[in-house]
């Protein structure tokens, strides 16, 4: 009898790092734990927000999904870690996808600093992208 083996199945994620101008998008999947930046939205209000990620995800078909939720340094809640909450249910209510929650903090700080400053102040989108990729790689460390 052969012993046959089998290969686990790629699953594959977008990642976003919510934010009131922009949100940072990457995709990944959990078989490489690795992520890329794939887009950052800016709209004007929640249905162009919402159309551009819904073109997203049938150009990137996910079968998951995954949002930054910042909090302060202590852990305790703030104004944008309610949005990002709101923001995550929304996604999965919209999009019938399961959607995670990760501990964003200092993603934004560490992309401009990989950036360094200057560089990360003159093209916001591309910190964006970078934190929204930390945010997916966090997910897998933490093994979900």
């Amino acid at each position: 009898m052969r012993n046959k083996m089998q290969t686990p199945k790629p699953t594959q994620y977008l990642a976003f790092d919510f934010g009131l101008k922009r949100i940072g998008v990457a995709f990944g999947n959990s078989l490489t734990k690795t992520a890329s930046g794939v887009a950052v939205v800016e709209a004007q209000n929640d249905d162009q927000r919402f159309g551009k990620i819904e073109s997203l995800i049938k150009e990137w078909q996910p079968e998951g999904l995954v949002v930054g939720v910042p909090r302060q340094p202590d852990g305790a809640s703030n104004e944008l870690t309610t949005r990002c909450e709101r923001f995550a249910r929304q996604l999965e209510g919209r999009f019938a996808l399961p959607c995670a929650m990760v501990d964003e903090r200092y993603t934004s700080a560490i992309m401009e600093s990989c950036m360094g400053g200057k560089a990360a102040r003159e093209n916001k989108g591309r910190v964006d992208m970078g934190s929204a990729c930390l945010i997916l790689e966090q997910f897998f460390l933490e093994g979900r």
